[in-house]
């Protein structure tokens, strides 16, 4: 419901001014995040007693140069990345558009009029024809005496932040899945050359017995024997080629460039070789809180509805309006010109709201079960980040020792590969016997090859569950980089 507006035309513009700064009113700040007690433990569950100190930039530690070239190039070209910062430049304007209301508006107007009739000039007098020449400067002010709109452009900014911090969350789990794809990437290699060497040896074994059947000297189950562990090698191959290949076209794809093309980074890696993984620093629980930039997405989504539900409750007390013009205009009326003169008027209206059928009680409810809902996600996220690096810590020291033994079991292997082989030469053991010492040794070696490469992923885990590879990161927290500006895309 409306009421007619008060006239002020004889309040001084200044004083108008003073006084909508005084009905301001004050903004409230947002309620801190809720407290979880999972952050106030002193340490990790699972942390190790004495680790040292981890590096922001986690991936340099695992002395790559590929994996480090890789990873510097999918920050500044991957798609989820560029995409998060157009996200800061959508948020930031959507801010700038909020934060607008807390300003006066002002235009600048002009109209040019005239009106002729065929009337006597008798009539005319009473009704003249005119032509008017007009411009005018419009003000017009809503005034924020309960907050609405300070509460809304808060809101707007913590979105801003929200995105901004969306571009750390997309830095950091992009850094995560090169490392990741980079592992798999080596590990199928580094299986590939154990296994083409082996098929080789084996493809020699197999010549030999076949020699040895026309001597005499062994029997056609041994050669039967022979060729079947060369079939069966060979069938396991394919796989790992296709792992290497899909790796590859995986990794173009983060890194932002055309899977048809092979990466210059990986060409140059070398020999394959799994990465050596360091040992990383879970350090206290509360610092996720500033580590983790999903935590800090979470919580500034948090503050940003209780913005809103401030907003929605502002929405059930009265509006105000401040407005005002400043103008001239040339009037001629007939034939008689007047001489150009000014004029101003100034307002001041409210409105409040009576009767709505319970619509605006309906959206302060409905925007306290959103804060409710985004208080919960926030906790559910810090529970869940716990969790990440407890999980990641004892997944990390298991397989530590599994790898310690898995190596003890391929030196014992080969071991006794060496004194089958002694033995076969001299006749006391067949075949069947040496076949099976290099099947344990090839079983063992590939089985060391996925304890260096899974110990290796639960390191990229960590250090993703601890919130590393963002620090040191271009962040959208200052300025969004020029060459992602909206002004540079074709």
């Amino acid at each position: 419901m409306s009421f007619p507006p008060l006239r002020l035309q004889q309040l001084p513009p200044a004083l108008a001014l003073c006084l909508a700064t005084l009905l301001s009113a004050c903004a409230t700040p947002p309620p801190e995040p809720p407290v979880v007690s999972a952050t106030q433990d002193a340490r990790f569950r699972h942390a190790e007693a004495t680790t040292p100190e981890p590096d922001a930039t986690w991936w340099r530690s695992f002395n790559d140069a590929a994996l480090e070239a890789l990873i510097r190039r999918a920050q500044s070209a991957n798609h989820d990345v560029r995409i998060a910062v157009q996200r800061v430049w959508q948020a930031r304007a959507g801010h700038t558009a909020m934060a607008s209301r807390l300003w006066p508006t002002v235009a600048l107007t002009g109209s040019a009029s005239s009106e002729r009739s065929g009337l006597p000039d008798q009539v005319k007098q009473g009704k003249p024809d005119t032509r008017a020449y007009r411009g005018a400067l419009d003000l017009g002010w809503e005034l924020d005496v309960f907050g609405a709109a300070r509460a809304s452009a808060d809101a707007a900014e913590l979105d801003a932040l929200t995105a901004e911090d969306g571009v750390d969350t997309a830095l950091w789990l992009v850094s995560s899945e090169v490392a990741r794809h980079y592992i798999v990437w080596q590990s199928a290699r580094l299986r590939l050359v154990k296994l083409e060497a082996l098929l080789k040896a084996q493809a020699d074994t197999e010549r030999l017995t076949r020699s040895r059947e026309s001597a005499g000297q062994a029997s056609r189950f041994d050669v039967a024997r022979a060729a079947g562990e060369v079939q069966s090698l060979a069938a396991q191959l394919p796989p790992l080629r296709t792992l290497v290949a899909v790796s590859e076209t995986q990794l173009a794809v983060l890194v932002g460039t055309n899977p048809n093309q092979p990466l210059p980074e990986l060409a140059s890696s070398g020999a394959p070789g799994l990465p050596t993984p360091p040992r990383l620093s879970a350090k206290q629980p509360v610092e996720l809180l500033l580590r983790r930039p999903d935590l800090r997405v979470a919580q500034k989504q948090f503050m940003a509805e209780a913005a809103r539900l401030r907003e929605s409750q502002a929405d059930r007390w009265p509006k105000f309006f401040l407005a005002a013009a400043f103008g001239r205009q040339d009037l001629r009326l007939n034939a008689l010109d007047l001489s150009p003169v000014r004029y101003s008027t100034a307002a001041l209206a409210f409105t409040m709201p009576l009767f709505d059928a319970g619509r605006l009680r309906a959206a302060v409810e409905r925007q306290s079960a959103k804060e409710r809902m985004a208080t919960l996600q926030y906790e559910k996220a810090v529970l869940g980040a716990v969790k990440d690096v407890d999980d990641s810590l004892v997944a990390l020291a298991q397989e530590r020792d599994r790898s310690t033994a898995l190596d003890a079991t391929t030196r014992a292997r080969r071991t006794g590969l060496h004194h089958a082989e002694s033995l076969h030469r001299e006749g006391q053991i067949d075949l069947l016997q040496l076949i099976d010492a290099q099947r344990g040794v090839l079983a063992a070696e590939l089985s060391a090859i996925d304890g260096q490469a899974q110990l290796a992923l639960n390191t990229v885990q960590l250090a993703q569950a601890l919130g590393g590879g963002w620090q040191d990161t271009p962040s959208a927290n200052t300025k969004p980089p020029t060459s992602l500006a909206p002004e540079s895309l074709p």
